[in-house]
């Protein structure tokens, strides 16, 4: 645009000039400084275009500048942006943990409840009814006593004697009383500790006269006293038997054994 102004403007001159030549006007010193007056405008036309042109470079360039800030600061946010989704998807991650992490102690919290309570009723007294005598006792007390019958059972009698002696020892109140006593008597007689299985079998049947098991101690203790020698005690014995155990099994066969001793 500026060199067509240019062009325009030089043709214009020399147009002027050569009429002014042709119709005589001026001389040769009027056509040097209409020559120099004509290059002077043209150089301010070209320091005007330089000028622009110079300002438009230099808006050219602020453009790039700004363009690459721009960019630069794009870059960054997107920088961020992706900073912000890793932290998200951590936290996101963290929360999950944290979830599960919750939901493994109160899992646990229940299970040590449960346990807990499992350990309290295994502790707490439950009715056992062994030999039609129901009371209360102590998971761990059935089951010594249990353990102590299961070696009598097994033929263990020495064993079975300490067993029995240490169980009773540890339970005096025992609702297993009568039988620990029963049955430490039996391991006795298996021993042929007579005079202890005499005792014991006594003492059974005093600690309970209704169990099913004191018709059979007095007949056993009758033949403990008859192996002691003990002929006398062991009639009274087997008196006692026929007079309060009459329809028993264990009585039918103490009166053979009465009748034998006469």
């Amino acid at each position: 645009m500026h060199g067509l102004k240019i062009l325009w403007v030089a043709i214009t001159l020399l147009a002027g000039l050569h009429t002014s030549v042709h119709a005589g006007l001026f001389d040769d010193e009027e056509a040097r400084k209409a020559i120099l007056d004509l290059r002077q405008k043209v150089e301010v036309i070209n320091q005007a275009h330089t000028k622009d042109a110079q300002a438009l470079l230099t808006s050219v360039q602020s453009l790039q500048d700004e363009n690459a800030q721009l960019k630069r600061s794009l870059l960054d946010l997107q920088t961020l942006i992706e900073q912000l989704r890793a932290d998200l998807a951590k936290q996101v991650g963290q929360q999950e943990q944290l979830t599960k992490d919750v939901s493994e102690l109160q899992r646990r919290q229940r299970d040590l409840a449960q346990g807990v309570d499992d350990r309290i009723r295994r502790l707490e007294p439950v009715k056992v009814n062994p030999d039609g005598k129901e009371f209360l006792a102590d998971p761990v007390e059935t089951k010594e006593y249990e353990a102590a019958l299961a070696l009598f059972r097994k033929g263990d009698f020495k064993v079975t004697t300490q067993s029995f002696i240490d169980f009773l020892r540890r339970y005096p109140q025992s609702g297993y009383q009568s039988l620990g006593l029963f049955w430490l008597a039996n391991a006795q007689y298996a021993n042929r500790e007579y005079r202890e299985a005499v005792i014991n079998f006594k003492s059974s049947v005093e600690a309970n006269p209704a169990s099913s098991k004191a018709p059979e101690a007095l007949l056993a203790m009758a033949n403990c006293q008859i192996e002691l020698k003990d002929v006398r005690a062991a009639r009274r014995t087997l008196e006692d038997l026929i007079k309060i155990y009459p329809q028993s099994e264990a009585a039918a066969t103490g009166n053979d054994r009465l009748a034998r001793l006469k």
